[in-house]
């Protein structure tokens, strides 16, 4: 709701004056100002009560946005320049208040050159702009008002909030001394008007206190429940008869005095009546004391007090109870002498009402008792319902109350449940850093879970919430000490433990990992306390973190990083193109050139696929190592070509036009010149070298072309462009490139087919000199056209020739159609007797099959067909993978090779060493003759390659102990052996306990093999040797309290002995009989000096004495630090070691300082003076803190609590509720 200011001249009167009245912001309505005349009363109202707005008061309706309008008078002013009205200071300031408190403000200049103000807003923001304009428009006065000290506090109000509203209320700003100060005077600070106002209502807050009176009785305690009444009911009486506020303190409070409060008369009124009662009672009344065992004390005081209250409402007597907390039985009853006997009786009735047995029951059993979701307690309450039970955490008893035969059942039935569970149950507690809980716990409860299951046991770890350390272990008595036994062991493993990333390449994290994830178990197994873990492929990170033991995570992370350091060493890749014809060469018989090369030169080398087209072996490894590689690669390519290598000096601006679009030109050229390769050097390289590798004859050939071509595009370069069908572009081509020789050598120009990648596949480019181009254009067109027009012809081929153009699928019939312009070519139908055979297609191309077809029979008919006998048992193996040495032998020798039916049901017969001569050990069957076809030259190359490839046995001789070592952990020794030498390793069942391994394979590779065994066999043998040499041990005793100074700090004193002397020194566990052994082993010397520098060190520690001193337990935390710096810092400069009292330890002052004789006292000095420093600074700083110390609101007699006196908070008579 929002409103108009209509300001009448007395309005503005009382705004100039500064008297705003208490409804200022409230507007009335006009029929609120004017209400109408009352009507005649209709039959059955009562005429006493008026019936319009004229006979009741107003009720004001406050208004969301208000007005105000005030002055401030010329000289008040702070600000007189008039000159600059509305814009000067008086503006800004106004701009600013506007902005800060969200109300609108409008100035006028009045004619007597006052300031006129008009603030609009919602009431707070009116209050707060209107205090700020008061404060920063308008000059200052103060004035000081005195008024008694105790007033002071009803200024300010509860939190400050009476003074908050007075000041802006008045515009004012009001300092009011504080309770330490003696001075009774307050000091105003505002406009005259403001202070005056605010002098006013601070005299009026004043007055109105003087008004009222405090009356403060000291009675006697015992008689304040006379006067109270029961439940308080007589002085809620008097206090509403009297008008004033009494105050009893309640039975708990140990203090006589009642505090009245009020109006002087209402004091004085109840201050008779309050005596009037005391006197009578303590006139009438006597005691009685009587013996009540304390646990009964409870029922007669009843719920909340309740009973107490009860018995004297009935009897008049009040029964005085000692406190819960005190041994005393004694109860008193007070009262008038006939009604002191029946008050006994309704207490002893209350106190033997109930019966209470306590049964003794551990603490940890509890909840076992009571069951899950309490089904043993349930059954027991079901059955006595009146019975209660009382579990008390951390108490070893059980209390049952109620009637005494269903009390003694209960207490039956539990102690039975009580004696079940002690026969079959044990605990055991651990402290264990909340730290760990979360790993005990494993993913999803893995952990715990296998410990629960595996012990039998229940383990219960506290939630984070409760911050506590103490875990419990229940169940089964030998259960709960091995589950004891592996938590342990668990937190000393994980104390040790710590997390590291390794920054490790995407790329190199399948590597790193090898196939089957065969590499990363071996460091697994390297390293088998640390857990190593890979991130998702898919989140492209590199980042590997390692978990585990601190030393063994270092040490894992250096070998990792080893292992990076090499890949990348040996990622360097470099391409190396060698002629096709020559990758059979560089692989080598069996892979045998290859493998050495691969070997020595320690690289990774990979060949293109025999259906690529690709020439490039890319090497990887090393760079030195690739270099390596590559030379000796070229080297065996120049042996058997006589291979030559050229440089050519061919400007680098030409270099991107001789390569041509997608590499066309420089590949015809190496088409061209028998493949040659041609070089060139890398983009922005700025060499002008061009390197041409290939025959003698062919490389200058391809000099000569690449500088023709060169000076060509220098001179002049005209291109032309043709279209033929891709079918016809072999047949341009001819047969070693002899067609588009002819048309070169003729024209001079340069003709470019597209490759294989080229979207383009019908464009063929002719490069050169515009009249060589014309020509050769002229030549091709002719050819093209001649293509295209079809003949069909036919010839004779005999019947036993066509199986072998149609078998395969075709193959050959499809090599005639790519080599001859797409030519169809036709045999009969497979049964048929016919020997005609059609060719269709473009009459060259036509001609030209024909040739070639003929040149096939002739070489069918000069086939010979040769018989090899090799064991049925060696095929598979002579085939290769897939059949690729049977492909590889039929490709180099041109010829066929048909392998027999298989015989399974054919005795086999065990052949060794490859020996197939037909002596009478091997008589050849069907199954074993390998059919080789082909001219009889390359049927007996053919012949041996194959006879090459039957596989041989030898026996080599390993030691039956050796075997395990040589198989590996789960075979991967073993399977790694026969993967590298490509061979069969049989290892005989240790039953059998032979000492002989057989090794298969080719006879090259048996032959590596066998020496690569053998060399392990050495290798194993130096190892056996040397873990002899190693398991030398010495048993010595130490007096088990040296042990953890031999430890040292987190291990770090025995890690360093180990470490020094390369030895292995184990404690005794703490079940051990045996507490004081230390067995050292390792090398014999080692172990020597291992065991002497233990024995030196333990007598420094023999030497060393220990001294309790004293120290105020309040100084611990600073002399020990955060995080134990500042003492470690005194124990490294003193060298000696202090301990501090464990939390709850009866000595909490004590400690414990120890080291040698010398070092002690300087140390025991030290802590002295500090704790003397550390003790002095605090007490100055609880002197400063007691003397601003805040008043204890709580406390009944700063703070008196007028009225009902408030009963005491007591605990149940019948204890918590638990069911």
């Amino acid at each position: 709701m929002s409103s108009v200011a209509v300001l009448t001249p007395e309005s503005f009167a009382e705004h100039r004056s500064g008297c705003v009245p208490e409804d200022e912001a409230y507007i009335p309505t006009y029929l609120e100002a004017f209400p109408p005349l009352p009507e005649k009363g209709t039959p059955g109202e009562k005429t006493g009560e008026p019936a319009s707005a004229w006979g009741s008061k107003i009720r004001p309706i406050k208004a969301s946005v208000i007005t105000q309008v005030f002055h401030v008078p010329l000289e008040e002013r702070r600000y007189k320049d008039n000159s600059q009205f509305g814009e000067g200071e008086e503006a800004k300031v106004c701009l600013d208040i506007m902005q800060r408190t969200g109300a609108h403000i409008e100035l006028s200049l009045a004619k007597d050159q006052g300031l006129s103000i008009m603030v609009t807003g919602k009431l707070d923001s009116v209050m707060k702009a209107r205090k700020e304009i008061v404060a920063r428009l308008q000059t200052q006065a103060s004035a000081t008002v005195a008024i008694p000290k105790e007033h002071h506090r009803f200024v300010i109000g509860k939190n400050g909030e009476k003074l908050q509203e007075l000041e802006l209320k008045t515009a004012t700003k009001i300092a009011i001394p504080r309770p330490e100060d003696p001075s009774t005077s307050i000091r105003i600070t505002g406009t005259k008007e403001g202070i005056e106002k605010a002098r006013h209502e601070i005299l009026l807050i004043s007055a109105e206190q003087d008004k009222r009176a405090v009356e403060r009785l000291s009675l006697e305690k015992a008689f304040h429940p006379f006067i109270a009444g029961a439940h308080n009911r007589l002085v809620q009486e008097l206090s509403q008869e009297t008008g004033a506020r009494i105050s009893i303190p309640p039975p708990s409070l140990p203090k006589d005095e009642i505090v009245i409060t009020g109006e002087k008369e209402a004091v004085a009124l109840a201050v008779n009546r309050i005596r009037a009662i005391y006197e009578d009672k303590k006139r009438k009344t006597t005691t009685i004391s009587v013996e009540v065992k304390k646990s009964q004390h409870k029922y007669i005081i009843g719920p909340k007090g309740n009973t107490l209250q009860e018995i004297l409402e009935a009897t008049g007597v009040s029964v005085e109870m000692p406190p819960l907390d005190s041994s005393s039985e004694t109860i008193i009853l007070r009262g008038e002498p006939d009604k002191l006997g029946p008050a006994l009786t309704q207490v002893y009735a209350k106190a033997k009402s109930v019966m209470v047995v306590e049964v003794s029951a551990p603490a940890w059993l509890h909840r076992f008792i009571i069951g899950k979701k309490g089904q043993n307690i349930g059954r027991i309450t079901q059955q006595l319902p009146r019975v209660h039970i009382e579990f008390t955490d951390g108490e070893e008893r059980i209390s049952l109350e109620g009637p005494t035969e269903e009390v003694e059942q209960a207490q039956i039935q539990i102690q039975e449940i009580i004696k079940d569970l002690l026969v079959r149950m044990d605990y055991s507690e651990i402290i264990i850093d909340q730290r760990f809980h979360r790993h005990l716990i494993g993913k999803n409860g893995a952990n715990i879970n296998r410990i629960k299951e595996q012990y039998k046991v229940s383990v219960r770890i506290p939630q984070d919430s409760e911050r506590s350390n103490l875990i419990r272990i229940e169940g089964d008595p030998k259960g709960v000490q091995l589950a004891r036994r592996e938590l342990i062991e668990m937190v000393q493993r994980m104390e040790n433990e710590r997390t590291k990333d390794l920054i490790v390449e995407q790329k190199f994290h399948r590597t790193i990992i090898g196939q089957k994830g065969e590499k990363i178990k071996e460091v697994r197994d390297k390293f088998p306390e640390v857990i190593i873990n890979f991130p998702d492929p898919s989140q492209k990170s590199d980042i590997v973190q390692l978990r585990g033991p601190k030393n063994e995570v270092e040490k894992c992370a250096k070998f990792l990083q080893k292992i990076i350091a090499e890949l990348i060493e040996n990622s360097y890749s470099l391409s190396v193109p060698i002629f096709k014809q020559f990758h059979k060469n560089i692989i080598g018989k069996g892979g045998a050139n290859i493998k050495k090369i691969r070997e020595e030169t320690n690289t990774k080398i990979d060949l293109p696929t025999e259906n690529s087209n690709s020439e490039m072996i890319v090497i990887t490894g090393k760079k030195v190592n690739c270099e390596v590689a590559r030379d000796r690669i070229l080297a065996i390519q120049r042996e058997l070509a006589n291979l030559k290598e050229t440089e050519v000096t061919i400007p680098a601006k030409l270099h991107n036009s001789l390569i041509g679009s997608k590499g066309c030109l420089v590949r015809s050229i190496m088409e061209d010149c028998g493949g040659v390769h041609i070089h060139f050097p890398s983009e922005g390289s700025g060499s002008d070298k061009v390197t041409i590798r290939g025959p003698v004859g062919e490389v200058e050939k391809a000099k000569k072309q690449l500088l023709q071509l060169a000076e060509e595009k220098q001179v002049n370069n005209f291109t032309a462009e043709l279209q033929a069908k891709p079918e016809y572009h072999k047949f341009l081509i001819g047969r070693g490139g002899a067609n588009i020789r002819r048309v070169r050598d003729r024209t001079g120009a340069r003709i470019i087919f597209p490759s294989p990648d080229d979207t383009e596949q019908e464009l063929i480019t002719i490069v050169g000199k515009e009249e060589a181009v014309r020509q050769a254009q002229r030549e091709l067109e002719t050819l093209v056209k001649n293509l295209d027009d079809v003949v069909e012809d036919s010839m004779e081929v005999d019947v036993r020739h066509h199986r072998h153009f149609v078998c395969r699928r075709g193959q050959v019939l499809r090599e005639l159609a790519e080599e001859y312009g797409g030519v169809a070519v036709s045999f009969p139908r497979t049964g048929a007797s016919s020997q005609k055979v059609t060719l269709k297609g473009a009459k060259d191309c036509v001609e030209a099959a024909k040739k070639r077809i003929q040149e096939i029979i002739e070489d069918l008919e000069s086939q010979v067909s040769v018989e090899l006998a090799i064991p049925q048992r060696y095929h598979r193996a002579v085939m290769g993978p897939k059949g690729c040495r049977i492909q590889h032998i039929t490709r180099e020798h041109e010829v066929q090779i048909k392998f027999p039916e298989r015989d399974d049901s054919a005795e086999a017969l065990v052949q060794e060493n490859g020996d197939v001569s037909l002596e009478t050990e091997f008589v050849p069957r069907k199954c074993d003759i390998i059919t080789i076809s082909g001219r009889a030259e390359k049927c007996d190359l053919a012949k041996a390659a194959l006879l090459a490839l039957v596989p041989i046995t030898e026996d080599v001789e390993v030691s039956y102990e050796l075997h395990r070592y040589i198989i590996g952990q789960k075979g991967s020794g073993i399977r790694k052996m026969m993967e590298e030498y490509e061979v069969n390793i049989w290892v005989p069942q240790p039953e059998k306990q032979l000492d002989v391994i057989k090794v298969t394979g080719l006879a090259a590779n048996v032959e590596r093999a066998k020496q690569g065994l053998l060399e392990r066999v050495k290798d194993l043998q130096a190892e056996q040797e040397d873990r002899a040499l190693r398991s030398f041990k010495v048993t010595m005793s130490v007096d088990p309290k040296f042990h953890p100074k031999i430890i040292g700090r987190k291990g770090a004193v025995i890690s360093q002995i180990r470490k020094d002397h390369d030895v292995s020194i184990q404690f005794p566990d703490k079940g051990d009989e045996q507490q004081d052994l230390i067995v050292i082993s390792g090398y014999e010397r080692n172990v020597e000096e291992a065991r002497q520098a233990i024995q030196q060190l333990v007598a420094e520690l023999q030497e060393m004495v220990s001294q309790d001193i004293h120290l105020d337990p309040r100084t611990h935390a600073r002399i020990i630090g955060a995080r134990g710096k500042a003492i470690r810092k005194l124990m490294e400069e003193f060298k000696v070691d202090i301990r501090f009292p464990q939390p709850g330890s009866d000595q909490p002052d004590r400690v414990t300082v120890t080291g040698l004789p010398e070092t002690i006292s300087s140390a025991v000095d030290h802590l002295l003076n500090l704790e003397e420093e550390y003790v002095s600074s605090a007490l100055s700083s609880s002197d400063l803190l007691s003397v601003c110390k805040a008043p204890d609101v709580s406390s009944a007699e700063d703070f008196p609590t007028f009225g009902t006196s408030v009963a005491p908070k007591q605990t149940s008579a019948w204890g918590p509720k638990k069911f």
